[in-house]
């Protein structure tokens, strides 16, 4: 058995023309995690009125945060593969889970290289029916299809592992230190409620109230929201933080069913129609900085804190490449690679 690994990121658009962007935006809406309503609904849906409305705003988006050397997410992602293949013992490959390299690509780089059992490594601290889950199932149908002599072993969530906790804390401590602020908002990307519901293993404990991820559970596994909450408890913690200055949002929500709340946007404009003049924000459900945390946090956020008459408006970067992760993933990889066990908390 010869080992390797395939890290796995969202995707984006191979350029910032909206025929590339519009095509990114039907693979990614058409996945039925993503959007989880019946094909005929979501195709009418995806492209009868989005696909015709959304590509031109969205391409004009990637254009305020595209880089010379491409799309951001794409570049942070081959840094990190990089830096990740220079520290550990086994070949490292680089998939997205929508656009290009994808996942089929990455398994086959793999094979070439001789690799037939692989650590499925989903670049996600949380787990949700959109990102991680979808990833594994693809995943899974193109071994079936493709590579059935390849075996799987998965990365689960680490969104409560110390490692990760230590990480991102220490990023938050570097980034601000020196900065004033009255509050720091985590924000982590939206789903809608139904999503958390689906993954309640339990078909019960999901509630979405004011107890239900405080409340132990087996639910919690497959749970989005309580990954979140619990993801700032413990940094927050980490990072010796008192009540009531730190609090939780939700992002980039589409179409007029009830998503997470409170949302990130209404949440920025409150604190400054309540005279909050300094607020720090962080995006914990990525790991690489992308649209939603460049163009809508970055750009947009800060536009919306000075309309109601914030003024200082700081963010905290993703944890990209960071030296600290770098060796943190390079450990857990080396871990599984040598002693056959997979990452836990």
């Amino acid at each position: 058995m010869s080992k390797g690994v395939l890290l796995v990121n969202l995707g984006s658009p191979d350029s910032t023309d909206p025929k590339d962007v519009k095509k990114y935006l039907g693979e990614f809406l058409m996945d039925e995690r993503v959007i989880d309503v019946p094909y005929w609904a979501r195709t009418l849906l995806v492209k009868g009125i989005v696909l015709n409305t959304r590509p031109k705003k969205s391409a004009e988006a990637y254009q305020k945060i595209w880089w010379d050397e491409g799309s951001p997410l794409i570049v942070l992602s081959e840094r990190l593969q990089n830096k990740i293949d220079e520290k550990t013992s086994v070949p490292i490959a680089l998939a997205m889970r929508y656009g290009t390299p994808n996942i089929k690509q990455g398994l086959q780089e793999l094979k070439d290289k001789g690799v037939d059992e692989v650590l499925l490594f989903p670049l996600y601290p949380q787990f949700a029916m959109a990102t991680t889950e979808t990833i594994l199932v693809l995943a899974e149908e193109l071994r079936k299809e493709f590579f059935p002599e390849m075996s799987f072993t998965t990365v689960p969530p680490f969104y409560n592992h110390p490692d990760y906790v230590r990480t991102l804390a220490n990023s938050i401590a570097e980034n601000l230190e020196g900065k004033e602020y009255e509050h720091l908002l985590f924000s982590y990307h939206g789903v809608p409620e139904r999503h958390i519901r689906k993954s309640d293993v339990t078909s019960s404990h999901c509630k979405i109230d004011g107890s239900c991820c405080q409340t132990a559970s087996t639910a919690h596994q497959f749970c989005y929201r309580h990954q979140c909450f619990e993801t700032t408890r413990l940094v927050a913690e980490h990072l010796g933080m008192k009540p009531n200055t730190y609090s939780v949002s939700f992002q980039s929500r589409l179409g007029f069913d009830p998503w997470l709340k409170p949302y990130t946007d209404r949440t920025i404009e409150r604190f400054g129609k309540q005279g909050m003049k300094k607020l720090a924000i962080v995006t914990p459900a990525f790991v690489s900085d992308c649209l939603e945390t460049l163009e809508e946090i970055a750009m947009e956020g800060e536009e919306i804190f000075h309309e109601v008459g914030g003024k200082d408006f700081s963010v905290v970067p993703c944890l990209n490449d960071r030296e600290d992760w770098v060796k943190v993933l390079s450990r857990w990889i080396d871990e599984w690679a040598i002693q056959q066990t997979p990452v836990e908390a």
